[in-house]
């Protein structure tokens, strides 16, 4: 029996992967699902309305479930329903988070008002908000990286509120009960509107009531078409465009030109009067109707926007971290007990996360038409996707389970790391002009990338080396050998990979700026990369080192790089600065202190490890 676990494990694993790809029941009459693929514009972006709900809650609240008090969890699709058609019910849902106390003191609030001690709703800062903004503002006037945290944390609070009221403003008016019935009796008085502009035009008698009417409807939708960014309201032509889509409030206020309401409008007003008189039925059939219209049109559009929510639903990089810390345990016991069968498992099981992980990044993909990395999310994506490939390499050839504990820890990280990205908002986002260039981007970005994956699996496996020998009586010389050509290997791979497109760089940055190199900050992050994985070489080919210190000089790579990856985005100055963040500052800052506390325990007398007789170095 023994010997068929791993094919258990394999056979549980991949039928767990597959029951993730399938849609999750919905519990309400409503046609969610449907309402969630309806694509919307925003931020030169097309979405469907499920992104728009996810990444919304993880900038407002850092996580996608909505907990509301003796009524269980709202799916993020069916909160921005309520935003949109009911707000007056989502105010009092608690998705603002506040963790700094003297923002909380600025409302007057203590941290047991709120969900889990750090999420309030509208409704409790609605009364201060004024001063919030007056906090922003002076906030705002000082360089991020002087702000203090406090004036960080304000000015958050403050694009966070601003983003959820213009969600609230974005489909109808918030604060009409019935805004399908206002746009009807709108329409009905657009003639008589227009004729009495012409009349008071010509000097001529005209109802100044229905005049009155028309200025003041007019001012309601010019407020909502400058209070939103978000575009619902596709072009009437078959013109994908992003500049030719509408704010609702712009497509009404072409009524006064055109003389009719735009029925994209007029089909959401519908759904706000469905919602809230409780009427799935005629919800449905709306979404229905609109979504069958807009086939017509953009069925290629709808195509991805679809792909897309499905994506989302099936999370393949959480399921994939999800695969990779199971694996990292058993093969972790298999250095223990059952080394071949709980190796086995651990492999496969990394292949099979390695495989969802693939699938994510391919429909990434496509959904962009891009290269795997084009942002900070997508490197850490990739760098984890590099080192497991690599590992997997490894764990074939050397079969000693040593790849699969790196594959599961590196992949965990890396993912993890991309979680608490993705929290800044789309990780689909457009890109800059300099970097619109999906050649470079696949050259240079990927190839640099790469030497990131290897420079850090080569830190990781010393770590392994350095954590046996001292801790276990497991290193034995043939596993201190393996570890040794593994990591000697793989730094080889690192220094090509960053040699070569550290070069790619420069000449891209030729083209794109006039220069080869001009010391910017990650132009030099990427040079000490290539310099460092030099002189790991060197140190080993002169014999200034061997096993313990060629780890070190690893270990010690992980800081470089690290540096290189985050550290120079976050010093505010060069081509390649993308602000300050305290929260990475101080993980970046933990990582490297600890780094360094590991070379220095490496380093103890010979006799204090507990394989020392083995190793023998």
């Amino acid at each position: 029996m023994k010997k068929h676990i791993p094919l258990i494990v394999l056979l549980v694993g991949g039928a767990w992967l597959v029951s993730t790809l399938f849609p999750r029941k919905q519990v309400s009459e409503f046609d969610l699902a449907g309402f969630g693929r309806i694509p919307v514009l925003v931020n030169g972006r097309i979405k469907p309305m499920d992104t728009v709900a996810r990444g919304t809650l993880l900038q407002l609240q850092g996580r996608q479930r909505v907990t509301l008090p003796d009524k269980g969890q709202l799916s993020p699709i069916a909160w921005l329903a309520t935003v949109y058609f009911e707000s007056g019910l989502s105010d009092d849902y608690r998705t603002l988070e506040i963790s700094h106390p003297d923002v909380l003191a600025l409302f007057n609030l203590k941290p047991t008002d709120g969900d889990g001690k750090k999420r309030f709703s509208f409704n409790q800062l609605k009364a201060e908000l004024p001063e919030l903004q007056r906090q922003s503002t002076l906030a705002q006037q000082i360089e991020t990286q002087q702000r203090s945290p406090f004036q960080r944390a304000v000015v958050q609070l403050h694009l966070n509120v601003a983003r959820y009221q213009e969600l609230k403003h974005s489909l109808v008016m918030p604060d009409t009960e019935d805004f399908l019935g206002e746009l009807l009796r709108f329409q009905a008085i657009v003639p008589m509107g227009i004729e009495a502009l012409r009349a008071k035009q010509r000097g001529e008698d005209y109802a100044e009531d229905v005049f009155g009417a028309m200025i003041a409807m007019g001012q309601r939708y010019d407020a909502m078409a400058t209070g939103s960014t978000l575009r619902p309201i596709p072009p009437v032509g078959e013109n994908g465009d992003p500049n030719s889509w509408l704010t609702t409030g712009q497509a009404l206020l072409e009524t006064f030109s055109n003389g009719s309401i735009n029925t994209t409008a007029l089909a959401y007003a519908g759904l706000a009067h469905a919602w809230r008189n409780n009427q799935p039925e005629q919800f449905n059939k709306i979404i229905d109707l609109y979504r069958a219209e807009l086939h017509k049109r953009y069925a290629d559009i709808l195509k991805k926007t679809d792909t897309e929510v499905r994506f989302n639903a099936a999370q393949p990089f959480y399921t994939s971290m999800e695969l990779y810390v199971v694996a990292f345990l058993l093969a972790i016991f298999s250095w223990l007990k059952w080394p071949h069968v709980l190796g086995r498992s651990a492999f496969w099981l990394i292949v099979l996360a390695f495989v969802a992980t693939t699938a994510g990044i391919v429909t990434r993909m496509w959904l962009e038409g891009r290269p795997p990395v084009t942002n900070l999310y997508s490197s850490a994506l990739f760098v984890g996707w590099g080192a497991v490939l690599l590992c997997l390499i490894l764990e074939s050839i050397y079969k000693n389970g040593i790849g699969s504990v790196a594959a599961g820890a590196v992949g965990f990280c890396t993912l993890l790391i991309a979680h608490h990205l993705s929290l800044s908002g789309d990780t689909l986002e457009m890109m800059r002009a300099v970097l619109d260039s999906n050649f470079w981007l696949a050259t240079h970005v990927v190839v640099v990338a790469t030497g990131y994956a290897a420079t850090f699996l080569a830190g990781f496996l010393a770590l392994i080396y350095i954590g046996r020998g001292l801790f276990t009586t497991t290193l034995d010389k043939a596993t201190a050998d393996s570890l040794a050509r593994m990591v000697y290997g793989i730094v080889c791979f690192a220094t090509l990979f960053s040699l070569v497109g550290t070069v790619l760089g420069g000449i891209w940055a030729d083209q794109s700026w006039g220069r080869f190199w001009g010391w910017d900050p990650k132009e030099n992050g990427a040079l000490i990369i290539v310099l460092w994985n030099a002189i790991i070489l060197h140190a080993r080919w002169g014999g200034l080192v061997k096993q313990r210190g060629l780890m070190c000089l690893a270990v010690f790579g992980n800081i470089v790089t690290s540096w290189s990856w985050f550290g120079t985005n976050m010093l505010g100055v060069g081509l390649h600065s993308y602000g300050f963040m305290e929260a990475a500052f101080w993980w970046l800052l933990a990582f490297v202190i600890s780094q360094l506390a590991i070379i220095a325990v490496a380093n103890l007398p010979l006799e204090k490890w507990r394989s020392f007789r083995t190793v023998g170095n």
